[in-house]
């Protein structure tokens, strides 16, 4: 019987189980269908190996859940970076990283049929050559070593490059790279180098740090090239029907944009669907694997498209137009005293987007918005509650909703008093 560890071969299989149990804090063992309940222990005793402090039990009828818990605000490095730390590797893989960098730290260049006889004859090991070459390969595309080609023989040598020396040479950097260790765009880069080169984050404390968002980050350098490189992809997500025993055919999309909103702090693909002529935004949370296509050739028509509908967008919702359509006008009138409220204004004027904001009466302003996703706007307006004179235009679920909510407001905290405690 295998014993545990704390090591994965599978990131995949790990951000599945945190993201499911942890971060949303949801399901108990009971929910866990995957294997037997021992795989559900190890995954646990693993993650909790993991994130120490930062694990909040909850008893319930259900069961026990467990959940990510921290203030973001007072930890100096995301816990969730020490699973991408936590990748296995093979008695050969930690036998190939010492011998080859010991066998090209004299600075010298060989090739990879040299390497290899000094490694099998001075080392006492016996590697085969595909392998070295393999190890080589992957050393080289990660900065490791550098691979130059003379004639038809590839040459491998030491790269110069030191964390240490870089960090010394240039003033700022340092700082920079504590900075840059916690902001939400590829900050197990920053964390990377800080490790590596011995250091912590102590200048920079993040409130409002959307840290789950770093199990996105494995996917994000696949949609990038695919953008740069005007592709098709498709996408395998987490919401796959495995309940009927049938998985979703992975729809075949076009990758526009990276999108994040302000409201959530969750991170989207802006990208278009040939099945349906429609743009979306697809949630990264809920993206599994991307897989690379072929080239689109209608690209440059289809990114026309994308930037005169993102111009009509309050958020990251293109509503459930197709790619040709009018956008849906809607006029919300907020009430702001302009001497003793200016903060009010400057908030209308500094979160309106897309939108136009005038002033219509004696404290009275309004916003005119022609998007494709009403209800966005809505969410919004709602933050201004106590504030909203009128509203006009948009689609009628989206007025619907909102005079349904303010009625059920008024229900529960306008009536009497005898639920108030």
């Amino acid at each position: 019987m295998a014993g545990f560890s704390e090591l994965i071969k599978n990131f995949d299989k790990i951000r599945d189980y945190v993201r499911d149990f942890f971060i949303y804090g949801c399901k108990v063992r009971g929910d866990f269908d995957r294997r037997s309940t021992r795989t559900y222990d190890d995954e646990k005793r693993r993650v909790e190996s993991w994130l120490g402090d930062c694990i909040r039990y909850d008893d319930s009828v259900r069961g026990r859940s467990v959940s990510i818990s921290v203030d973001s605000g007072h930890i100096p490095e995301n816990p969730l970076y020490n699973a991408y730390y936590s990748k296995s590797f093979t008695d050969n893989d930690i036998k190939l990283h010492f011998l080859i960098i010991d066998v090209l730290s004299d600075g010298s260049r060989r090739t990879i049929r040299e390497i290899t006889d000094i490694i099998n004859g001075e080392y006492g090991q016996l590697f085969d050559e595909q392998l070295v070459r393999s190890k080589l390969k992957e050393y080289a595309d990660e900065g490791i070593v550098i691979a130059e080609k003379q004639g038809k023989t590839m040459y491998y040598s030491l790269s110069g490059d030191r964390t240490e020396d870089y960090i010394k040479g240039y003033a700022g950097l340092e700082d920079a790279v504590k900075f840059f260790s916690e902001t939400q765009d590829f900050g197990i880069i920053g964390n990377s180098i800080l490790r590596s080169a011995d250091l912590n984050n102590d200048l920079f404390f993040i409130k409002h740090n959307y840290m789950i968002h770093t199990l996105e980050d494995v996917i994000i350098p696949d949609i990038l090239n695919a953008i740069d490189s005007r592709a098709y992809i498709s996408l395998e997500t987490f919401s796959a029907d495995k309940a009927s025993g049938k998985e979703k055919k992975p729809p075949i999309i076009v990758p526009m944009q990276m999108l994040v909103s302000v409201q959530t702090g969750r991170r989207y693909l802006a990208a278009y669907t040939p099945g349906t002529r429609r743009f979306s935004a697809y949630r990264l949370d809920f993206i599994k694997k991307v897989k690379k296509g072929a080239v689109c050739d209608d690209y440059e028509r289809i990114k026309e498209q994308y930037e005169r509908n993102i111009s009509k967008c309050f958020g990251v919702s293109f509503g459930m137009r197709r790619d040709t359509g009018a956008v849906t006008p809607v006029k919300i009138t907020f009430y702001a005293d302009e001497e003793k409220e200016p903060h009010i204004i400057g908030r209308l004027e500094r979160e309106k987007r897309c939108a136009v904001l005038e002033k219509t009466g004696e404290h009275l302003y309004t916003l005119t918005a022609d998007v494709h996703d009403p209800n966005e706007v809505m969410h919004w307006a709602k933050t201004f509650i106590g504030r909203i004179v009128s509203v006009d235009g948009g689609c009628d679920t989206a007025r619907d909703r909102f005079y349904d909510d303010i009625a059920r407001m008024k229900e529960m905290y306008g009536g009497s008093n005898e639920h108030i405690q």
